[in-house]
This record gives structure tokens, sequence and C-alpha cells, in this order.
């Protein structure tokens, strides 16, 4: 915790004319009783009420401290950090296109997708992750960071009919999705960059091949690790009707012979997931990548942090005025 206007500390010295005024002449202006002898009194019993007299004075003076510290605003100690960590810098391209909603994988091939990314990005809590979601078109849905909480926010607020309703182009264009990738990857300093494809289709939007794409990623010291996703032969597919849907079987369409080609030329590696156990594993694999030393940035906001003091103060004010009119109340 630290004070953003400590120079209300200094009201802090009033205390000492107070506690010289109260040793010093406090007895003097208390009434008086002249007795012609004490000797009875002199080793009275003292009660609790009297060993007590000074109690409302003290809890006068802690109150005074407290609201000097609440002058002074307390706040939580909170600013931007730096660290060295061990990390890559990862770019997922996550195909979004309707094939995706077949429902091969549990509950569909998108939804399942993200579950097991969700899971890889938890799992790597020190690396610079971002998201590219491609279809017909292709763009970035997150940039690199280590923020893994808003990355994962912004990868499960991904609609899984974003390319259905009109929201993105529908299709598939891999070699957008790569050089859109490549595009956040290209400043990175890290020794490491990974570009982790999976798509279940045949590239047939965008204006770039998906090998030429993976020759520039390879030009640039990035690996592109490619999966497939879904089955091999046919996987149900949900096709709105009147009144409800119907399922009708889709017939496998990955482009499996590209997708080895891209992972060939850029360093990487070829899987093709058919269930969630093997999409799991898939990332499970990948995750034994190498890593290199990069330094990351922290922020966290401040907060004043005066209530608690504020509410100590109005407790041991109320308690002061409340012993002063009843357990040390005097009269006259």
């Amino acid at each position: 915790m630290e004070f953003a206007q400590k120079e209300y500390f200094f009201l802090l010295l009033l205390l000492i004319p107070y506690i010289v005024w109260y040793l010093l002449y406090r007895k003097k202006s208390e009434p008086t009783m002249r007795m012609s002898d004490t000797f009875a009194y002199r080793y009275a019993h003292k009660s609790l009420r009297v060993r007590l007299l000074g109690l409302p004075n003290l809890l006068r003076a802690i109150v005074f401290i407290l609201l000097v510290i609440i002058l002074a605003r307390p706040q939580t100690f909170n600013s931007w950090g730096k660290r060295t960590v061990e990390g890559i810098d990862i770019m997922l391209a996550l195909d979004v296109s309707t094939s995706m909603l077949a429902e091969d994988l549990k509950p569909n091939r998108i939804e399942a997708a993200k579950s097991v990314a969700t899971q890889f990005i938890s799992d790597r809590a020190d690396d610079n992750i971002g998201l590219t979601i491609f279809a017909g078109e292709a763009f970035t849905q997150c940039p690199m960071t280590t923020d893994h909480t808003s990355l994962i926010n912004l990868l499960q607020n991904v609609p899984s009919n974003i390319a259905a309703t009109g929201l993105l182009e529908d299709g598939t264009a891999i070699g957008m999705g790569i050089v859109n990738a490549i595009s956040r990857l290209r400043d990175s300093q890290a020794k490491s960059k990974v570009i982790i494809l999976l798509t279940d289709g045949v590239n047939n939007r965008g204006d770039i091949s998906p090998l030429t794409a993976a020759n520039m990623a390879k030009s640039m010291g990035m690996r592109v690790y490619t999966i497939a996703i879904g089955s091999s032969t046919v996987a149900p597919y949900p096709v709105n009707v009147a009144g409800g849907v119907r399922y009708v079987n889709m017939k496998a369409d990955v482009d499996t012979k590209t997708l080895k080609e891209i992972a060939s030329i850029a360093d990487g590696k070829f899987y093709h997931a058919e269930n969630n156990s093997e999409l799991r594993n898939v990332y499970k694999d990948i995750d034994q990548l190498e890593k290199t030393r990069m330094e990351t940035k922290k922020f966290t906001k401040r907060y004043e942090a005066f209530q608690m003091f504020a509410l100590a103060a109005a407790i041991l004010m109320l308690l002061e005025i409340l012993l002063r009119i009843t357990l040390f109340r005097r009269i006259p």
C-alpha cells in the first residue's frame, strides 16, 4: 500500500502538544476535593472505570490518526511490472466456415476446437498467443498477448455460426488465414514463432494459395503446424428446415495433402483429429514446443483503499462518544 498525498502525515505532529497537555495540565483542570489526610485511600483498590479513565482520549487520538491516513489517500500498490519468462510466440488460425458445424466432434467441430484451444492457452501461461479466424476471408480476433483471460474470452465469443449468418464470408481461405497470422508474428523477437492452423476443408477462397503462404512463413522463420479436423468418411451436418433442424451426412472434404505440404515446407507437423480425444492429444503434442526467453509487462489498476480506515474511524468515534455519555460521564 502507498499514499498519494503523503504530506498530510505532517498533521500527526499536532498529537505532540495534545499529549503534552494531557500529561501536564489535564489533571490541574480536574475538579478537586480537599481532605485532611489521604492515608486511607493510598492503597485502595482502583476500579476498572478508574483504570480506563484515559480511554476516551486514547480513542480520540486514534480517530485523529485514522483521519490523517484517509487524507493521505491510501492506495493499493499497483503499477507496470516487468519480468522475464520462458515462452514462444504463437498464432492460432481457426477455420470458422459453415462446415465446422458438423457434429462428428461434440458438440460440433468448431466448439470442440474452441474448447481444446482454451485449455491449450491456459496451460501456456508465459506465451504470447494470438487468434486469427478465417472462412472465405480472414481477420485477427485477438493480437498476440500474455493476457490470456482476454484472449480466451475473445475465443469463446466467436459465434459458431459466424459464417452461416453472413458476419464472415463463407468458404475456406487457408492461405489468407496463414498470411493474417504471419502479419502478427512478423515483428516478433522470439526465437520460436509458431502458427497452429486448424481447418476441415479445401482452400477455395482468397488471393494467396496455401503453399505460397507456407513459403512466406518459412522465409520469416515461422513454423506451421496443421490440423485437419473431422471424420475421414462422413459426418452429420445440421440443416435448417421449416420447423426445425434436419441432419444430413456430409462427405469429408479436407485437403490433407495440402496441409501435409504446408507443414513440411514450414518445418511443422501435420495432424488429423477425427474425434475430441484425438484433438486434445494433438494440442498436447504441440505443447512440447521449445521455449525461449522473453520479457513481459503486466499492468493492474490502482484502487483507493481509504474505506477500511473510514469505517474504523467512525466506529471508534461513536465508541468514544458513547463512553463519555455513559461509563465516563462526569457531573458536573
